[in-house]
């Protein structure tokens, strides 16, 4: 971060500085992070005031607090009406104080991998500063902001939402110079009631872009397809059309890895990623095309995409005592547990089986999701399905519905993993997919330490 004076920053805030002008060179909303001459911004939520942790915060190395109530601290103070909404507009005034290219990304599932993917091309060409974890709302992305410098010469950040107004709020602090949505799903679909207020509050994050600024959309998803809008340019990207302005044909998943082209511009290129799955395709196909729209070179925008990792507990491939484990616990929902399905079926095997956990915050369209990935299970014929938690009992239920023989239902975890480790085989491939709530890492991992005591 580069350094401000707390009467600059308390004026980009609307705040009242009480105390010295000191500068500050980096901010923080936890007292275990701080840092010597930080801001320490006290946050309040409904469990938790950070204003009772003002003097410690001071005692860790900060030299300000910002405060929206009376705390007793020996530092100066900044008092603002919210300390949240004074963050975001600290955050909108520093990042403008960088003129260099940022990509906003939203979407239902996928648009952490696509974030991973675009700043693996961006990289080629630009020192890039991405969102790291899940710091993707109010008080994460204005942390990743705050870390730009001038070192950075790009940035790609992710935008989450739960309730309509949100990317609103977060797109303004970012002022993404292009963004990506990468698919309308159902996830929150408790909190917004239908995909077109989902459509709704994604296409917030246009509020925070210049008119004429790029919008990247799935041409292929049956609402962001419909989307124009005369102010801004609409780039779409899929695989079912050749109408698209991005497309991909001769898709060949061999194991671990999928192949294909992408034609555009009345070009061809060839792709390689590491990963399997029809999403990861459009999820290249979105880096490809941002990469373009940046001038990065064709041919280095496949190399740089051939060298993707996985992040965190997403799509992770792993080979143990010649089975092959798809760990993919970060979170689920309808589209992501078909799309890990097709995964798991694109892997050569003697079988093919799924563990899969409840689906969370899908509200009163819960038990139609869970029936519609339990048929989906029996469309795809897997070997074996395991269900782990009270509405995967949906999915169970649907599977053996669908005429699915191998199906087990379980509450809890220690049970799943035993009885998982009693039918592995050699040449099994097994894929673990779960909302993040569920936890069904530590399944994987008893699993593990199971197969390792069994050596």
């Amino acid at each position: 971060m580069q350094k401000m004076s707390l009467s600059e920053i308390a004026k980009a805030v609307s705040g009242k500085l009480k105390g010295e002008d000191n500068e500050i060179y980096s901010i923080s909303t936890d007292t275990r992070t701080i840092e010597n001459g930080s801001l320490f911004v006290c946050i309040k939520g409904e469990n938790f005031n950070a204003h009772l942790f003002a003097q410690k915060a001071v005692d860790s190395g900060a030299v300000c607090v910002m405060a929206e109530e009376d705390v007793q601290c020996s530092s100066s103070v900044i008092y603002v009406e919210s300390t949240r909404q004074a963050q975001l507009d600290l955050a909108e005034y520093y990042r403008n104080k960088f003129n260099i290219p940022v990509v906003g990304i939203t979407g239902s599932v996928g648009k952490t991998t696509t974030k991973e993917m675009i700043s693996c091309v961006m990289q080629k060409k630009f020192n890039t500063l991405k969102t790291e974890g899940n710091f993707n709302n109010d008080i994460g992305v204005p942390r990743m902001i705050f870390r730009l410098d001038e070192s950075y010469q790009a940035a790609v950040l992710e935008m989450g939402m739960s309730n309509l107004r949100e990317i609103a709020v977060l797109t303004k602090a970012v002022a993404p110079t292009c963004a990506v949505i990468s698919n309308i799903g159902v996830s929150h679909i408790e909190n917004l009631g239908s995909r077109e207020n989902i459509l709704k509050a994604k296409l917030e994050i246009l509020e925070g872009m210049k008119k004429g600024s790029t919008l990247f959309v799935n041409g292929d998803d049956d609402m962001l397809s419909l989307v124009e809008n005369e102010d801004f340019n609409i780039v779409k990207y899929g695989i079912n059309s050749e109408n698209l302005d991005y497309y991909a044909k001769n898709i060949n998943q061999d194991n671990e890895k999928t192949t294909f082209e992408i034609v555009y511009n009345g070009k061809n290129q060839t792709i390689t990623i590491p990963t399997v799955g029809i999403h990861n395709v459009y999820n290249a196909l979105a880096a490809f095309a941002i990469g373009i729209h940046h001038e990065i070179e064709a041919e280095d925008c496949a190399e740089a995409l051939s060298l993707y990792v996985p992040s965190g507990m997403r799509q992770k491939i792993v080979r143990k005592n010649d089975i092959t484990f798809i760990e993919d616990c970060y979170n689920a929902s309808p589209d992501s547990q078909k799309a890990s399905m097709n995964a798991l079926m694109s892997i050569d095997g003697k079988r093919h089986i799924a563990v899969i956990g409840d689906m969370l915050e899908l509200g009163s369209y819960s038990e139609t999701a869970h029936r519609e990935v339990g048929s989906f299970a029996a469309e795809k014929k897997v070997d074996m399905l395991f269900t782990y938690g009270k509405e995967a009992m949906f999915s169970a239920d649907s599977a053996k519905k669908g005429g699915l023989e191998n199906v087990f239902s379980f509450d809890n975890k220690e049970n799943l993993a035993r009885e998982i480790l009693s039918v592995l085989q050699a040449e099994d491939v097994i894929s673990f997919k779960a909302s993040r709530g569920m936890r069904l890492e530590e399944v994987i991992k008893m699993v593990y330490e199971g197969m390792d005591n069994n050596e």
